[in-house]
């Protein structure tokens, strides 16, 4: 295998922060997007659960996104997303925090049906207290460590945009200003610009379309 080949699905948080990992470390990719309703058998032989991202290695597969972030982090950092080993561990603390507290709330409030819920408004505000808390480790510096951008900002970031996604209007009008501000901030980057190119599905036989983008 010339490169590692990445499944991904353009509109998934999980996807966002993979490919957000694999931007940052400045990886090349062979990347095929997959329609999840319809997902090529390949896929499924490469990771038998279905879901996204899927990074095939060639001698491993990672099936986690935030396992796929820290292996790119681990192989090139030319940002310093871990600030040189200072707090890693509690940035990927953070990020683990959001992926077991905060994304099941989201799950409930943006498809409450999903689970026989009348609506979202509960799973919503039993979220905010983790959003106080993001709050008040912005007001240091705009970014969730020592005022620089980090891995559990970009590692983090694609969750609160789903979230604030499902009630525009709502998000925009609470009393968190340094988290509305660390969201535009994100939303109007060359960062995030950079991870959402519209992809063809893929289909085996497909000319390789490579990732970041040149």
């Amino acid at each position: 295998m010339t490169r590692p080949i990445l499944y991904s699905f353009r509109r998934c948080p999980y996807a966002m922060r993979g490919r957000l990992g694999l931007q940052a470390a400045q990886i090349e990719v062979e990347l095929r997007e997959i329609l999840l309703r319809d997902k090529p058998e390949l896929f499924l032989q490469t990771s038998p659960k279905g879901t996204v991202p899927v990074l095939d290695l060639g001698d491993e597969v990672l099936e986690e996104s935030h396992d796929i972030l820290k292996w790119a982090l681990a192989q090139s950092d030319p940002e310093d997303l871990h600030h040189g080993g200072e707090d890693m561990a509690a940035m990927h603390a953070l990020i683990e925090q959001s992926d077991q507290e905060f994304k099941p709330l989201l799950d409930r409030y943006k498809y409450p049906s999903r689970y026989e819920l009348e609506g979202g408004t509960a799973a919503r505000d039993n979220a905010l207290p983790f959003l106080d808390m993001l709050e008040d480790r912005l007001k240091d510096g705009g970014y969730l460590f020592h005022g620089r951008i980090s891995a559990a900002d970009i590692g983090i970031w694609p969750f609160i945009r789903q979230f604030a996604h499902v009630d525009r209007d709502w998000f925009w009008a609470q009393d968190r200003p340094h988290l509305i501000a660390w969201l535009d901030e994100f939303l109007a980057s060359e960062r995030f610009k950079a991870i959402m190119p519209k992809f063809t599905p893929w289909q085996n036989g497909d000319d390789p379309v490579l990732f970041p983008t040149k």
